[in-house]
């Protein structure tokens, strides 16, 4: 593991401890409470993996999948089972083969999310991942509604070396989103990284304006492969799922990025949100730096949250 990416792994364990304090000790106390595997065993399983914001959805499926385990292996005690539930649970949360594609593709990224959840920060920040990767990257700033998103980005966009194509404030983002295809068709850039604006108390005309940025993109840039990220803030648990249904019913979400993973005791939403939703997380982030946003991978989350040693 690199320098950078054990920093990042350190960080995600520290982050997780009150997750791990919410979820694991109140597993760990099953396991240890009960002399038997029996129905009030999987009962009380279920409410501590509800209660540490996993979900019924991915509860349910988490502690099927154990059943059936323990059932095929003959398995009798309690504590045989522990290392099934964990396996269960990093199961549930595998990305998939394909989800980072549009890295090496000729893609448009459109990131959506609240205000607040650390949206522009984290345009700008896997900007800076693209560009170090060696892929000609493009910002649009189509958050003309709030003020200081465009400066924001325009300042991650010099951090990163990148281009950015703005609009005043108060224009139409998506006269932004067309000025920027159009800028990266002519450029050959790889990635198109749009900011699109986030507020919800003004919910229909956000959803109608991701329609008519997603029509744009249909139209202008056909051949360009598609990846809409929702932006979640951890600390928000259920909300945040609420939110990410909420957009997806606007635009076809493909991934999640999830914020401030450090210092939340609802960690379990990244379980949920993949559960519920079949949306994979695909970028988890634990701070402020550039280095805090990494990929998304199930092995090193759970082993961070049950605080599993010999990850190198």
């Amino acid at each position: 593991m690199s320098g950078e990416k054990k920093g990042f792994f350190s960080r995600l364990k520290a982050g997780l401890s009150k997750t791990r304090d919410n979820i694991v000790n109140g597993i760990d106390s099953v396991f240890n409470g009960y002399s038997m595997i029996d129905e009030d065993f999987y009962e009380e399983l279920e409410e501590i993996l509800i209660m540490g914001d996993i979900g019924v959805n991915a509860a349910n499926a988490i502690l099927e999948r154990l059943r059936a385990q323990v059932k095929e292996n003959r398995i009798k005690e309690p504590a045989a089972c522990k290392q099934l539930l964990i396996d269960s649970i990093r199961e549930q949360m595998q990305v998939g083969e394909t989800a980072y594609d549009f890295e090496k593709e000729q893609s448009v990224v459109l990131v959506i999310g609240v205000n607040g959840v650390g949206k522009t920060t984290s345009v700008g920040k896997l900007a800076g991942k693209l560009k170090d990767q060696g892929r000609k990257v493009i910002l649009a700033a189509a958050d003309t509604f709030r003020a200081a998103a465009g400066e924001q980005l325009t300042e991650w966009a010099h951090r990163a070396g990148v281009e950015i194509i703005g609009g005043m404030e108060g224009s139409d983002p998506a006269s932004v989103i067309y000025d920027a295809v159009h800028a990266a068709k002519a450029r050959h850039a790889d990635v198109l990284l749009c900011d699109t604006a986030g507020r919800l108390h003004n919910k229909k005309n956000l959803m109608e304006e991701l329609k008519k940025i997603d029509r744009i993109i249909e139209k202008e840039f056909p051949q360009a492969h598609r990846e809409n990220l929702v932006v979640l803030d951890g600390t928000t648990g259920q909300n945040a799922l609420q939110q990410a249904r909420e957009f997806g019913e606007a635009t076809n979400l493909t991934g999640i990025i999830l914020t401030k993973m450090d210092g939340t005791a609802k960690g379990g939403i990244a379980v949920a949100i993949q559960s519920e939703l079949h949306v994979p997380v695909k970028y988890i982030g634990v701070g402020e730096t550039i280095d805090d946003l990494q990929k998304f991978d199930s092995d090193e989350f759970v082993n961070a949250l049950f605080d599993i040693k010999g990850v190198e």
